[in-house]
């Protein structure tokens, strides 16, 4: 023979993938954790959002469910009081979390024409958490709210489970 069949590439191939696949499922088992936003990972995100401006509570109404059975479809709205005139209006609206692999949540730019500074939608959770809301007003100051969301099932480990 001049080398691998064909054949024997496919297996070879195939045990490789799943040798690879089963050892990164069984990973989380053997107390390697999972990828998660650390704490100081979501500071420095706040402090590129706001360049280091500090934050008021106000303003900003944060809602979601404060316990949810699947963090794979958490719904959640932020509305901000602003009059979206010309002279007063959200530029953007962040929301970060803490614990899921990556801090940053959502990002939306607003304008005077958005008539309303509200957004709505579902986010996964990959533990429980607080959530921070935070409006981008255009005279540069930043308002902001949170809350804490327990999470019975996790997004990330229901296939795992």
């Amino acid at each position: 023979m001049h080398g691998p069949t064909r054949r024997i590439f496919i297996l070879r191939t195939a045990q490789f993938g799943l040798s690879a696949g089963l050892g990164a499922s069984l990973a989380g088992f053997a107390g390697v954790e999972s990828a998660q936003a650390t704490p100081q990972a979501v500071k420095d995100l706040v402090a590129r959002i706001t360049g280091g401006k500090p934050m008021i509570k106000a303003r900003v109404a944060l809602d979601l469910p404060p316990l949810v059975d699947n963090g794979n479809t958490v719904p959640i709205t932020v509305n901000v009081l602003s009059p979206m005139t010309e002279d007063n209006y959200v530029r953007a609206i962040h929301v970060v979390n803490e614990k899921n692999p990556q801090p940053n949540v959502i990002s939306c730019t607003m304008g005077l024409r958005c008539g309303r500074a509200r957004i709505s939608t579902r986010i996964k959770l990959a533990d429980s958490q607080k959530i921070t809301a935070i409006a981008e007003m255009n005279d540069g100051s930043f308002w902001f709210d949170n809350a804490d969301v327990i999470v019975t099932l996790a997004a990330c480990l229901e296939d795992i489970l």
